[in-house]
């Protein structure tokens, strides 16, 4: 059953399953994030890492070269065209047992031809999420730390799984900042 705002804002309050944790939406002259009906708009950090292909390398999840990226920290990311970003998310969560997610991009930046990929968060997973901005376009975009990239949505199942993310020691677990590609 997906879960509205009181259920969301109860287990942020009492059980710090998101950390910090805005109980209403802000969107005053910025991309919206906070608590929302059903879900809640998670923002974008000001860390990201930036693909560039400087060095002709193929793309592999089984051996990432970390080189392929140019950190940058600021306000405002400017993708390139046809390339992505990673980042993470400002919120820190603690996802229930009984709880799964499932995180879609904003439309505001799906209208302008980016999109934000996230797998979805597993029972008793818990960091920040990394995030993976792609640009589309055929011209370079630009994304606005600290405001929101992302919603996620809560699902919770009348029965725990047998095997949680933490039980498995998921290799994601408590990750913090940017996360790359792991086997």
């Amino acid at each position: 059953m997906i879960k509205n705002d009181r259920w969301i804002k109860e287990m942020a309050l009492t059980h710090k399953m998101i950390e910090p944790f805005q109980e209403s939406q802000v969107k005053s002259g910025v991309i919206s994030y906070g608590l929302s009906s059903f879900g809640y708009d998670i923002r974008v950090a000001d860390e990201f890492k930036i693909f560039t292909n400087i060095n002709s390398t193929i793309v592999d999840p089984k051996v990432f070269d970390k080189q392929s990226f140019v950190d940058f920290k600021g306000d405002v990311c400017i993708v390139p065209p046809n390339s992505f970003a990673l980042s993470r998310s400002v919120e820190y969560f603690r996802i229930p047992r009984k709880v799964m997610t499932i995180c879609l991009g904003k439309s505001t930046y799906a209208r302008c031809g980016i999109i934000t990929n996230v797998t979805p968060f597993e029972p008793e997973w818990e960091g920040h999420v990394t995030l993976e901005i792609s640009n589309t376009t055929p011209l370079p975009a630009r994304i606005y730390a600290n405001e929101g990239i992302a919603q996620v949505l809560f699902f919770e199942s009348d029965e725990p799984p047998l095997v949680s993310y933490a039980d498995k020691k998921g290799k994601y677990q408590s990750q913090t900042g940017i996360t790359l590609p792991k086997i």
